[in-house]
């Protein structure tokens, strides 16, 4: 089996997977990442969103051929270290303080969804849109569609 070197959540890591293992089940099975959850395995849920070097993606779609040595995974788990100090990522205590999750399934995949959109908006020197956030199509089971929108312009108010 090939060999594959890629940064994880600020760490690099080597698997030795097939080169049609999907991102997701490398995450999961083989280095132990349990963030990003396995909802439809067809990119339409995306209860699996991470980041491929801070843009969103779903690692069910992606075949861990796809990644090349300088692309950097960020999952939930490492989210926080994104930002500087030690607590959470502002957009994880918008979701505290919005109380958004019921389940909680889907909620990693929202967040990082959420965070990628922000980035995106504030990268092109403008804040976040009603418009912005109907185009996340990442889907709560729960129904908590009011919470999450509330919790992401929160946090995209925070976010530097």
């Amino acid at each position: 089996m090939p060999n594959y070197t890629f940064k994880l959540n600020g760490e690099k890591v080597t698997v030795d997977v097939e080169d049609s293992e999907r991102l997701l089940w490398v995450l999961r099975d083989v280095l132990g990442v349990r963030g990003p959850k396995y909802g439809c395995g067809i990119n339409v849920c995306k209860a699996c969103t991470s980041h491929i070097n801070g843009k969103a993606f779903n690692p069910c779609a992606t075949p861990i051929s796809a990644l090349d040595e300088d692309d950097e995974v960020t999952t939930i788990e490492g989210l926080a270290d994104t930002v500087p100090g030690d607590g959470l990522h502002p957009m994880q205590e918008a979701w505290l303080d919005a109380d958004v999750a019921q389940c909680g399934y889907c909620q990693p995949g929202q967040i990082m969804a959420a965070v990628a959109t922000v980035n995106k908006a504030h990268a092109e020197g403008r804040s976040v849109t009603d418009a912005d956030i109907d185009e996340i199509r990442n889907i709560c089971r729960c129904g908590t569609y009011v919470r999450i929108r509330e919790a992401i312009k929160a946090g995209a108010g925070k976010i530097g």
